[in-house]
């Protein structure tokens, strides 16, 4: 009898072999077709660009929301081009899409990163109605310098706090599967350091020592890298001599080999043709070649990889296999999107912009993110029964456009509810609003309003002062040279409080700005940010008591510009400042010894304090820390150490503490950091209530890179503090065996 064949199940290719069959059957200009992401033209291109999605002549585009445009770009890439290759479709979707949530370092001030998380889950699901499916986020860039007009972006100043958001924001924008429909990939940027441009200008030089990269810049990225983030950007500064997009210690050394990435890397806008202007290559085809050979895979924008990588290879200066891994690359990501599969443009379940879902969410993130600064004689929360007439003064009151701030060109005015719009609505018959502008912009020097403005104050019970930025004062290329209010705010400030009537200073920013000359003037400062959407509502329910302010800085608040950079995790020095050293400009003697009051460091024109420090935050309620414990006073290898405090609400209101866990290596093979955070725990406690609240510190906790450029934790004595922000002084010792 014959035996009869075998029956075999077949086995389904492995993503690696998909990829690999794919590029089998590319050419050369199909394959550097692949690493293209351009800007969508204007109409009158438009027969050109389709012909060269149609050639395989583009892999990605940028910049363009219209889903049923999208929808036709993605029918001739995948009907009309030879092999069917679908594109990415990028997008700067940093803070909400049509709904917009408070910008980055808002959100980082709730001190909350399942609010993150939940915020970029509604941007990428508004984002992917309209065709997006990979967006230019989550900014990762450390944030020191609030001169900088990219500090928006950032989650502040501290890495372990900035890597936790990232991962969130990461798992927020690409869910669990990034093949879900309403998923669109990230991109961790810019690597790296671009924060530590000099002077606070954007794009410029950053000179950052290894030891100070590894463990202050790159945390962050290291923490998106491990969450599987599918995509990262380059930096447009320089790093050390050598532009991030030509950076093969960044992007080889560091990213592949180090922690093993295996996704893709784009250009930042235009950058590989700017590192001939930086003055690193001769022109656009050793650009080309730069960029490519450190470890860029696709370009934004440009053409130099279009004009150019095909002559590199004939000439032997690239190879295939080089250019095969680059598209690979691409390709990958592209698969784990689902695209080959016919991904839908536009999945059924995903909500309108401006659904009760989204705007509730845009409430509470701006709720959580607004900052209490000051509150003299406990000014807020208002009473709605004892006040009877508010003066409403500022140009930021009633402006829907303005509370969105930087990096909003989808969000939608229309849905923002204004300061002005959300008072109207609790006060009702009960309170009369006296509404001034006073000023037509933050930045105007007119005085026209000011008599307005002040006969509306006399007028009034409560002055409601709505100053800051305009968005457009921060974001990419908008750097401050000077961080003081613009225009005539601090004149507008000065003469409101000639008047006599509580004034509640409530800022909308985009940065930190230096307040020391009007935080005096004013009875109560609530620091909003740009608070996105629902501004108004959030802002109105923190200032009646309806909701309690629980945001925290993650950036410190310089008193005056010329402190900066001031940060809490600073180090040392050899000659510290102390009360009994420093000493004020206005103090000094004539005639007094250069020496008279020490040598140490500070300077002689400014308190050296900040004028608040990182993790402070007031609330409607206080909080007593007490009988800190250090369970063991040595730590093992591979033993954990449990440091807890107590902490108390001796307020009369319920109310919601972050507490927050600092730690100092006291000496290492290289200087380290006065305090670095490690911890925090929201606890919500009724007056009176008293919990223990505990963490747990392990060897990795306190590892950081030393002389030899590894990550290690070395022996020795570390101080521990537990409190409600970086000043906490309630502290305990432990030490690290070898």
């Amino acid at each position: 009898m014959a035996r009869e064949p075998d029956t075999l199940t077949p086995v389904a290719p492995t993503l690696e072999q998909r990829i690999a069959e794919l590029i089998s059957r590319m050419t050369l200009a199909e394959k550097i077709g692949q690493l293209n992401v351009m800007n969508t033209p204007g109409p009158e291109q438009a027969d050109v660009f389709n012909s060269q999605i149609a050639a395989g002549e583009i892999g990605g585009i940028l910049n363009e929301v219209g889903a049923e445009q999208i929808r036709e770009f993605q029918r001739i890439a995948r009907e009309d081009s030879r092999l069917g290759i679908p594109l990415l479709v990028g997008r700067d979707v940093i803070h909400g899409f049509k709904t917009v949530f408070p910008i980055p370092l808002g959100l980082a001030a709730s001190w909350n990163p399942d609010i993150v998380r939940d915020t970029a889950r509604i941007a990428a699901r508004e984002a992917v109605a309209a065709g997006v499916n990979w967006t230019y986020a989550p900014m990762l860039d450390i944030g020191r310098d609030p001169r900088w007009g990219r500090v928006a972006e950032t989650f502040g100043e501290d890495p372990w706090l900035a890597a936790l958001y990232g991962q969130a924001m990461i798992e927020g924008f690409q869910g669990d599967d990034l093949s879900d429909p309403a998923s669109v990939a990230a991109c961790a940027k810019h690597f790296a350091g671009y924060g530590a441009s000099e002077s606070g200008r954007d794009y410029n030089t950053t000179n950052i020592p290894e030891n100070e990269l590894r463990n202050v810049h790159l945390p962050p990225f290291k923490a998106a890298a491990d969450a599987g983030v599918a995509t990262f950007m380059t930096s447009f500064s320089d790093l050390d001599g050598i532009p991030a997009s030509a950076n093969d210690f960044l992007l080889r050394k560091i990213l592949r080999e180090e922690w093993g990435y295996n996704g893709m890397v784009v250009s930042d806008w235009e950058s590989i043709p700017q590192l001939a202007v930086h003055g690193l290559t001769d022109g656009d085809k050793a650009s080309a070649l730069a960029a490519a050979s450190a470890g860029v895979d696709m370009e934004m924008a440009s053409r130099t990889y279009a004009d150019h990588l095909a002559d590199l290879v004939d000439e032997g200066r690239l190879t295939i296999a080089q250019i095969d891994a680059m598209v690979a690359n691409v390709l990958r990501v592209k698969f784990a999107l689902g695209l080959f599969d016919e991904r839908t443009t536009i999945p059924v379940d995903v909500p309108k912009p401006g659904s009760p879902d989204a705007l509730g969410l845009a409430k509470q993130a701006a709720l959580e993110s607004c900052v209490l600064l000051k509150n003299q004689d406990w000014l807020l929360p208002l009473s709605p029964d004892a006040v009877k007439s508010v003066a409403v003064i500022g140009p930021l009151a009633d402006d829907g456009y303005e509370q969105l701030g930087t990096w909003v060109f989808d969000g939608d005015p229309a849905l923002s509810q204004t300061p002005l719009q959300a008072l109207r609505e609790v006060a009702g018959d009960r309170i009369t609003i006296n509404h001034v502008r006073a000023l037509e912009t933050t930045r105007s020097r007119s005085r026209d309003g000011f008599d307005e403005a002040i006969a509306a104050a006399r007028q009034s019970d409560v002055v409601l002062l709505f100053l800051g930025e305009e968005s457009i004062l921060s974001g990419e290329a908008h750097s401050r040279a000077d961080i003081g209010l613009p225009g005539n705010q601090a004149e507008l400030i000065h003469e409101l409080a000639k008047v006599g009537t509580p004034v509640v200073l409530v800022v909308m920013a985009g940065r930190p700005l230096a307040l020391q000359d009007v935080a005096g003037s004013v009875d109560a400062i609530l620091y909003a940010w740009h608070p996105g959407t629902m501004a108004g509502p959030a802002i109105v329910d923190l200032l009646f008591g309806r909701e309690e302010p629980v945001g925290k800085l993650t950036v410190t608040f310089p008193r005056v510009t010329g402190q900066i950079p001031i940060y809490y995790s600073q180090k040392n020095t050899g000659r510290p400042a102390t009360p009994e050293s420093v000493r004020h400009i206005d103090e000094i003697e004539q005639g007094a010894s250069q020496h008279s009051f020490g040598n140490t460091s500070f300077h002689l024109d400014v308190d050296p304090s900040p004028m608040w420090p990182f993790g402070y935050g007031l609330s409607y309620t206080r909080f007593r820390y007490d009988a800190i414990r250090v369970e063991s006073d040595q730590i093992m290898l591979g033993e954990t150490v449990a440091v807890s405090a107590e902490v108390t609400n001796i307020g009369t209101r319920e109310g919601t503490e972050v507490v927050q866990l600092y730690v100092r290596d006291r000496a290492g093979s290289v200087t380290r950091p006065v305090r670095e955070l490690k911890g925090f725990q929201r606890v919500r406690l009724q007056p009176g209530e008293t919990k223990r609240v505990r963490f747990e510190l392990s060897r990795e906790d306190l590892a950081f890179y030393g002389r030899d450029m590894r990550l290690k934790a070395e022996p020795g004595w570390f101080d521990v503090w537990i409190g409600g922000d970086s000043t906490a002084n309630l502290g305990a010792e432990f030490e690290l065996m070898a």
